[in-house]
């Protein structure tokens, strides 16, 4: 069995994948890699605390470890995992009471989101992500979840399609109304 390396950053997704399958040390290149990403995910999508974060992120990598065998290495492997995060995410919450839902931003991503959504510059600086986090907070959950898929965790159309399991033509139109309902929230703020 191979060794597995100190550094994993040369190895693609699925390159640790197929190696993780021969020896389990590889896997924790995996965890490392997609970590902070995950966590990163399911604050934004969530309302979870920092402890059902991290108790999150162990039932998905539990999960992403027992399927590894299941994984068709001709897909990618971000979008694989990004759903098992997705469908736990779902999961936790649905074991929780039903409660408002806040959102995890940083200045960069809410200028972002600002302008592609053609918000009025009346939302400024210090005030921009507490604004947008308290709009996003109010969406429809498939809005809020798209909108953090698409800005702030950078995926493409088709990663969404894979992550959601929805058809490209249905992710931008999710997208499209999401922005939509987005820019209404704020009108009327």
């Amino acid at each position: 069995m191979p060794k597995a390396p100190e550094d994993y950053s040369s190895k693609t997704d699925n390159e640790l994948v197929l190696l993780a399958l021969e020896d389990q040390a590889f896997f924790a290149g995996i965890m490392n890699r997609y970590s902070d990403k995950l966590a990163r995910y399911i604050r934004r999508i969530s309302n979870f605390g920092e402890e059902e974060v991290e108790d999150v992120l162990q039932d998905i990598f539990i999960k992403v470890y027992k399927n590894l065998n299941d994984f068709d290495n001709d897909l990618k492997f971000s979008s694989w995992i990004y759903r098992i995060t997705h469908n736990q995410v779902i999961s936790h919450h649905r074991a929780k009471s039903a409660r408002p839902q806040t959102v995890e931003i940083d200045d960069f991503l809410a200028n972002r989101l600002r302008a592609e959504i053609d918000l009025t510059a009346e939302i400024e600086g210090k005030d921009l992500k507490k604004e947008v986090a308290t709009m996003l907070s109010v969406l429809k959950p498939i809005h809020r979840e798209i909108l953090v898929l698409r800005f702030f965790e950078e995926k493409s159309y088709e990663e969404i399609s894979d992550i959601l399991k929805k058809p490209n033509g249905s992710v931008a139109t999710l997208i499209y109304s999401a922005k939509k309902e987005l820019k209404e929230k704020y009108a009327r703020s």
